[in-house]
């Protein structure tokens, strides 16, 4: 395929269409995303590299005009709700994508569906899922349509309702389906299965099942993940567990919503496995990985600078000088941003948060802080006697208290990791941004990325004193530095 011609995303601001846009790019193609607003691609890396349209498959002039001069397009759109109309709406929707591609003359459709065998009782989802993709060969452009099961990788619904499920619970009761065969891939090869269709034409007009190296059960995966994270974790087979009462279990251990956990659940009972070997014939290069090899390198988004992208939230305007606190769970990460609006410059607003720490101490609710550092020296962890190098030159590496210094930005941005006994990882990280030249934005976040159910009542045990410090940290800093903005020189 010549790469100088452009390739139509749908889903870019999803998982799988969001890190396929790199991988497209990263192999020469020019990359033209279709999205309902343009406004959620705000902090993708590659959204100076694409040109974005705006528009609806559900308008079918909308998607027209988006198909002009396209090669090739990726349909990576599908309703994931237990509403009563997804299927119907699955169903337009493939249904105006490809005669949209077909009136612009797309020489290829490229289909993400799922695993399953069409013969068997499949779920509504499933059917949904591989229904699509007929209705899209029925269009007349070539489509190549991919199945697979669950996609191991921090942020993928499936694999983080696994994750969830083995993180906070010690002792998992367990309904028939977890002894259901599946054969979960990993995210790196989805995407080059996917990258790869554009330059095998032998993959076009078929149906291509893709999966990882191996099979198991949904128990196995539970205690391989639960191996990979040091944990212990025991399985009890419950079998008279529902569907539907799953749903609902599932739906209080996880923070995935029952609409979206009850066509999955639904969709466990079915065998998801590779049955023919098409995939190894038209793509001999690529080597599916193994299950715990997956499972480490989706573990490796809970290190900060995998995940630094997705860390900026818009300015709530509405708010004023009120501190807006957003709390959220990110990739297995638990968030916390506050934000307040300083009248200060950012350089003004960077001394002070730089300069925490030792002999200045935290400004409020100092004591606190040493009654902590008094605790983790007394669990055996370095508590507050390291102080630190300097009390106003800060550089990556430095110990501050029972912080570390990972990442510096000159006046903009500090980042500290938690050296401190805590059920899990720790960070928190300060950002001054200039607002019209005359105020400053800083923004206060931390982050804790629980280990296990300990790691997660640690947490929420503790939250309602942690919101009360930091918040009044963030006051205490806007007050000292508007304090010396206009103190004389």
């Amino acid at each position: 395929m010549n790469r100088n011609l452009k390739i139509l995303v749908t889903g870019s601001t999803g998982y799988i269409g969001g890190r396929l846009v790199q991988s497209l790019l990263d192999s020469g193609y020019s990359v033209r995303v279709f999205v309902r607003d343009a406004s959620r691609l705000q902090g993708r890396s590659w959204m100076d590299d694409v040109e974005i349209f705006q528009g609806d498959v559900f308008d079918e002039n909308s998607l027209t005009t988006a198909m002009d001069g396209i090669e090739a397009a990726f349909y990576l759109i599908h309703s994931m709700s237990g509403s009563d109309d997804f299927h119907h709406r699955d169903v337009l929707a493939a249904q105006n994508f490809g005669k949209a591609a077909k009136s612009a003359g797309v020489g290829q459709i490229i289909y993400l569906g799922g695993l399953g065998d069409p013969n068997t009782n499949l779920s509504e989802h499933l059917k949904s899922r591989q229904e699509t993709g007929r209705i899209l060969a029925h269009c007349g452009v070539p489509v190549t349509e991919f199945r697979a099961a669950i996609i191991v990788g921090s942020g993928s619904v499936s694999f983080e309702m696994i994750r969830y499920l083995t993180e906070r619970i010690p002792i998992i009761v367990c309904p028939r389906w977890v002894y259901t065969c599946v054969q979960p891939i990993a995210i790196d090869d989805v995407l080059a299965y996917l990258t790869a269709a554009l330059v095998v034409p032998e993959s076009s007009g078929k149906v291509i099942e893709i999966g990882g190296s191996e099979v198991m059960t949904y128990g196995d995966m539970m205690m391989r993940y639960a191996e990979a994270r040091g944990l212990k974790r025991v399985l009890i087979p419950v079998p008279i567990l529902s569907p539907q009462l799953s749903s609902h279990w599932v739906q209080l251990m996880t923070p995935v919503p029952i609409s979206i956990i009850r066509p999955l659940i639904l969709g466990l009972r079915n065998e998801v496995v590779v049955r023919d070997n098409t995939a190894k014939k038209l793509f001999p290069d690529i080597t599916p990985l193994d299950y715990s090899t997956a499972v480490k390198r989706a573990l490796a988004n809970l290190e900060v600078g995998k995940i630094e992208t997705h860390w900026t939230d818009a300015l709530v305007s509405s708010q004023g000088d009120r501190t807006p606190t957003v709390m959220k769970t990110q990739e297995g990460m638990i968030i916390v941003h506050r934000k307040v609006v300083v009248q200060a410059s950012p350089r003004e607003v960077y001394d002070e948060f730089t300069t925490l720490g030792g002999k200045r101490g935290w400004l409020f609710f100092n004591w606190a802080w040493q009654f902590l550092g008094t605790i983790d020296r007394l669990l055996g962890g370095v508590g507050l006697r390291r102080g630190r190098r300097d009390p106003v030159d800060v550089r990556v590496g430095d110990a501050i208290d029972f912080w570390r210094v990972e990442q510096i930005k000159p006046g903009e941005m500090m980042r500290l990791r938690a050296e401190m006994k805590v059920p899990g990882k720790v960070w928190l990280q300060f950002e001054a941004k200039s607002i019209n030249g005359a105020q400053t934005l800083l923004h206060q976040s931390s982050f804790f990325a629980p280990k296990g159910l300990f790691g997660i009542l640690f947490w929420y045990g503790l939250y309602p004193m942690n919101s009360f410090v930091f918040s009044g940290l963030l006051r205490k800093l806007k007050e000292s530095a508007e304090h010396h903005g206009r103190s004389p020189d």
